[in-house]
């Protein structure tokens, strides 16, 4: 039986990026400006140059009057903000140079004797197999345009190959088929749930000012704090068509006012769900009756549904984009995918065509709305990545990063939000690259050992820099003590997430080349271990954080099976075993606690998905009792 092939790392400081790219991405060169940085309306409809004086020479000359639209964003009370908006689309320009260079565009069809490098090998005590590494990593001449955007916008293949479906289907679960026997299609499984069922009586929820202002308070503090995309002055207009008894007129602020009560209402019922101390009995009524509350106030948004579905505005699309939201709360992933996609058609179109009475607070608002259906789409993406795309991805690179919006009373928490949305989106962006790169269905690099070892090495070199960048209120620390906040603990879920991604493709090929008495390098161990920390990490740390209670606990239940399952593979070896330690053994009790209290959400109605991984979350937990010879406590 021939050896398997060898992976062998060179040190970052080798990897010997074009010059011309370096320069570009990093330092370019000062260029003189020749033309305003704004043109006038005037000048811009006639496409002649302005000198950007206001007025300018030509609106002097030909007695117009001079003025400039609502391209023109003028720094306001967040500069802040905008500096570290600046920050990060320079960061994100930089990643798409070095991507542009990244080896996964290498022509690996080159013969070998083309290349030179270092003989390793990846088994001590084995036949050295070459690996040949390039001194320089360049961009093959056949690189065509479709590569070339593939490259500037960060897009999640359909049919990729890192879905929790697709780690079940490894060949190494054979020897546990009670796991797959009653295992249903993720599709199909929600496909078949129920309708909601909608009230015969229509029924317009009265709210005082007190009871109002805690409503919106609280989606203020949650759904509007990681998806910033409604601005106060559209809050004051929903606060006064609610207190002025205007919720039964049909329009499209009565249905955003009406789901504005029902995400407000939905945030203050998870209390009762993620506080991890048991509760009172007048409590729990209180609880109860804000779910029931959001409920009532969902159910006229969705006989009302119409009204935003044939109206074009930046409030209609509000409403699309919420009502995904309320359906995502709902753990209805079709639902929320449906609803998502309407919101990204509509949100697409009218960034198209820039319409007359349009402000550039509108502007804004379509612009955060895109960027939270990327981050939602991505998201269903990854776990059913059978799903139809939108459209999103493909044009990422071309909308403008947040910007000015003013979303909250508190300058601190309109800052602190807008930095939050910020790494979310560049998260995004860059597990978006991860999985393209390594997992793509025909292009993924996961299974080449030629190729992979650059890719992860320069997206962890990525992610780390991601990290950095992170104000401090965000920052944290990779262990399992609490983060210093939720929106902390938060994003080291999504780094953790990325990171286990990242290095799988180490554990796969161990896996795959598997023996129980071969000696792997300590190297390729070391690669390993990164992987198998980072998903134990993940199970480890998971909390019971608004945002990951209220919108992603179908994602949440699907990725920790996933980390499950590669914990179990790795069991099965003793040389990945011994990574891992007893710990692992801890863990399925910790997530079923927490997935059984949060899939109460829906009521009657919970998501067969979600069922069917606390089965599995289940069976596996008891086979790696199994493997590391302790017994399971009840």
């Amino acid at each position: 039986m021939p050896n398997p092939p060898n992976i062998f790392i060179e040190s970052r400081e080798h990897l010997a990026f074009p010059a011309s790219v370096v320069m570009s991405a990093v330092d370019p060169a000062p260029r003189t400006r020749r033309r305003a940085a704004h043109a006038c309306d005037v000048c811009r409809l006639r496409k002649i140059r302005c000198d950007g004086h206001n007025p300018c020479a030509t609106c002097i000359a030909t007695d117009q009057d001079c003025s400039y639209g609502i391209d023109v964003n003028p720094r306001g009370k967040n500069d802040s903000i905008l500096e570290g908006v600046l920050r990060i689309e320079r960061y994100l320009q930089d990643m798409n140079a070095m991507m542009a260079a990244s080896p996964a565009f290498m022509n690996h069809h080159v013969a070998n004797d083309q290349n030179s490098g270092s003989p390793q090998t990846a088994y001590s005590g084995g036949a050295t197999i070459a690996s040949p590494l390039p001194k320089q990593i360049t961009r093959p001449r056949h690189l065509s345009f479709h590569d070339e955007q593939s490259v500037h916008n960060a897009v999640l293949s359909s049919f990729h190959t890192s879905a929790t479906e697709s780690i079940l289907s490894w060949q190494l679960f054979d020897v546990f088929p009670s796991i797959r026997q009653n295992y249903t299609s993720i599709f199909h499984l929600e496909q078949a749930i129920m309708p909601i069922a909608s009230r015969s009586s229509t029924m317009h929820p009265y709210v005082g000012s007190p009871e109002l202002d805690h409503i919106i308070e609280s989606f203020q503090a949650n759904t509007n704090f990681w998806y910033p995309a409604m601005s106060n002055n559209k809050r004051i207009q929903l606060r006064d068509c609610v207190l002025l008894r205007k919720l039964e007129q049909p329009t499209t602020l009565s249905v955003l006012a009406l789901l504005m009560l029902s995400l407000g209402c939905a945030s203050q019922s998870i209390i009762d769900i993620a506080v991890p101390r048991d509760l009172t009995s007048d409590e729990h009524e209180y609880y109860k009756g804000r779910k029931l509350m959001a409920d009532i106030c969902f159910d006229e948004v969705l006989k009302r549904l119409y009204i935003p579905h044939t109206e074009m505005s930046s409030t209609a699309v509000q409403c699309l984009f919420y009502t995904a939201v309320y359906f995502a709360f709902s753990q209805r992933p079709l639902q929320a995918w449906e609803y998502i996609n309407a919101t990204a058609a509509k949100c697409r179109l009218l960034l198209s065509y820039h319409s007359p009475g349009e402000s550039a607070e509108d502007v804004e608002c379509l612009r955060r709305i895109f960027w939270s259906c990327y981050i939602l789409e991505s998201d269903y993406l990854a776990e059913l990545s059978g799903l139809p795309e939108s459209g999103l991805a493909s044009i990422e690179s071309t909308i403008p990063l947040p910007g000015n919006y003013d979303t909250h009373d508190s300058q601190v928490d309109e800052e602190h939000a807008s930095l939050y949305f910020l790494a979310c989106i560049s998260m995004r962006r860059l597990l978006n690259r991860v999985h393209n790169l390594l997992y793509a269905k025909e292009t993924g690099a996961s299974l080449d050992d030629a190729r992979f070892p650059f890719i992860v090495e320069e997206l962890d070199h990525q992610l780390e820099e991601w990290r950095d960048f992170l104000p401090p209120a965000l920052q944290f620390v990779v262990d399992t003590q609490p983060a210093q906040g939720q929106h902390a603990g938060f994003l080291r879920q999504r780094y953790l997430t990325c990171r286990s991604v990242i290095y799988r493709p180490y554990l796969t090929w161990v896996l795959t080349n598997h023996s129980q008495d071969i000696n792997v390098a300590q190297t390729v161990l070391e690669k390993c271990r990164n992987c198998l920390d980072a998903c134990l990490l993940h199970i480890i740390n998971l909390r019971g954080f608004a945002h990951t209670v209220m919108m992603d606990t179908w994602i949440c239940s699907l990725s920790m099976t996933g980390a499950m399952l590669v914990l179990l593979a790795a069991s099965r070896l003793p040389y990945l075993r011994n990574l891992l330690g007893q710990d692992v053994t801890n863990i399925g009790s910790h997530l079923q606690t927490l997935i059984k209290r949060w899939v109460q959400i829906p009521g009657e109605n919970r998501s067969p998905s979600i069922e069917q991984s606390l089965r599995m979350i289940g069976e596996i937990d008891v086979f790696l009792h199994q493997e590391f010879g302790t017994e399971k406590k009840d």
